[in-house]
């Protein structure tokens, strides 16, 4: 399984201060995942809910149980919330809904008067070094452009506001992302990814094989003595109701 919590290593920080968990608050992690950012939170929340789409994923989150946190096998798009939490959190997990208005609604109807929104999500794909030169160096057609349906300022802040939420801020953030200590892990994470794997269903065997070759230069050229890197950008956005 690729460590998703490793390769967002050096967000952690950053987002763990945005969120700006309080004493007392009720928080609702939509997207948790293995439940990193769940856990984070819990060190100052009052309770804090993961919900994901995927049991694997909160398998692994609740094999460190913690006695403030819960976790909910759920899409958060459409799930009846009771109206109680004062802040909802995700990182990269919010981008994929089918209905984006209608998800966003509903998170904002889970959160009490005052609550407040506070996400991670990635800028359009030309500013991720790691999303365009994989792609490229793979070949074929195949984008997938759900993980940049919310890196376009103005579309989201219209979403958001559709949504009900008031005054949405966006910060810009760059960090690396790491794919491993070295290119042979790096190339054996890549290939677990969903857009190269579909990249390379597309070639045939002999393009497949200098595909495959020309992804592990490109990763060896990545490698650096902390491991194998990528430039990444993103925004923090927050809301209130």
């Amino acid at each position: 399984m690729f460590d998703y919590d490793a390769e967002m290593r050096f967000y952690r920080p950053r987002f763990r201060e945005a969120c700006g968990v309080r004493d007392g608050d009720r928080v609702l992690d939509v997207g948790c995942g293995g439940g990193q950012t769940t856990r984070d939170a819990a060190a100052d929340a009052a309770h804090v809910l993961g919900v994901d789409v995927s049991e694997r994923m909160l398998e692994h989150a609740r094999r460190q149980p913690l006695p403030n946190v819960d976790y909910l096998l759920a899409d958060a798009a459409t799930y009846a919330f009771e109206p109680s939490f004062d802040l909802c959190i995700s990182r990269f997990g919010v981008m994929f809904f089918d209905d984006l208005v209608g998800a966003f609604t509903n998170l904002r109807r889970a959160l009490r008067p005052g609550g407040r929104l506070v996400v991670l999500v990635w800028q359009p794909r030309a500013e991720n070094e790691w999303a365009r030169v994989i792609p490229e160096v793979i070949g074929g057609t195949y984008r997938d452009e759900s993980a940049f349906a919310l890196g376009s300022e103005d579309v989201t802040r219209d979403i958001l506001t559709s949504a009900g939420f008031v005054d949405p801020t966006f910060t810009a953030v760059h960090e690396l992302l790491y794919y491993g200590p070295d290119a042979e892990t790096a190339y054996a994470n890549v290939l677990r990814l969903r857009e190269p794997q579909a990249l390379l269903a597309e070639l045939d065997a002999a393009a497949a094989e200098r595909a495959q070759t020309a992804l592990r230069e490109m990763l060896a050229a990545h490698q650096t003595g902390s491991g194998v890197h990528f430039e990444s950008s993103a925004w923090i956005v927050t809301g209130v109701t």
